[in-house]
């Protein structure tokens, strides 16, 4: 098949951008909410997102930098600042309310009022999680890596999970059912996926 070759040091920050969401796919999302220093609620969904470790539990997500006078999110600063923040798992059933979220407001905005879901005490962080996800991470920050300084690079943030909170409907011992959790995706510009689609291959010995 004919390929095409892109060197990065060539093209544009965005056309690689385009390429780089285009081709990770599909990429799970991190709803994180978060407090400043004054308690404003803040939620903000993130693609760049993954599991690091199981022991410890670890988990990540990138906040990018933006253009304009502030160019890093508020996320990022209130988890700077606290160094707390909750990942709630999105469903299907409210990734309209989550879509809200990613519009660019001004800081002092609380997002759960702005989206209408609800925020629901967690026992070892102060930033609440999302009543309507199904699976939420409690999580405190371990460290975090700067990359780049310009739009098209961003700060990769780490958190140690504190304490995990799953819907007992959608978990068989410690097995959470995709069926029941109903996860989405994203993949390049608007587009997301369902998880429903999905095949075994069991790894050979």
């Amino acid at each position: 098949m004919p390929m095409l070759r892109f060197d990065p040091g060539g093209s544009s920050a965005a056309d690689i951008y385009k390429l780089m969401i285009g081709m990770v796919v599909p990429r799970p999302i991190a709803f994180v909410s978060s407090l400043d220093e004054r308690g404003v609620r803040n939620l903000a969904p993130f693609s760049y997102f993954m599991a690091c470790t199981a022991d410890p539990p670890v988990v990540c997500f990138v906040s990018s930098f933006r253009k304009g006078e502030t160019p890093t999110k508020d996320t990022l600063r209130n988890v700077l600042a606290t160094k707390e923040f909750v990942v709630n798992i999105v469903s299907e059933e409210f990734a309209d309310k989550m879509n809200l979220t990613s519009a660019e407001v001004p800081p002092e905005i609380d997002e759960f009022e702005l989206s209408g879901l609800t925020p629901v005490a967690s026992e070892l962080v102060k930033p609440p999680r999302v009543g309507e996800s199904r699976a939420q991470m409690e999580c405190r920050l371990r460290q975090i890596l700067q990359i780049g300084e310009h739009p098209g690079g961003g700060t990769i943030v780490f958190g140690d999970v504190l304490r995990f909170h799953v819907d007992a409907e959608v978990l068989d011992g410690y097995k959470i059912d995709p069926d029941k959790l109903k996860a989405i995706g994203r993949m390049g510009g608007p587009t997301y996926v369902r998880t429903r689609d999905r095949f075994d291959m069991i790894r050979p010995k």
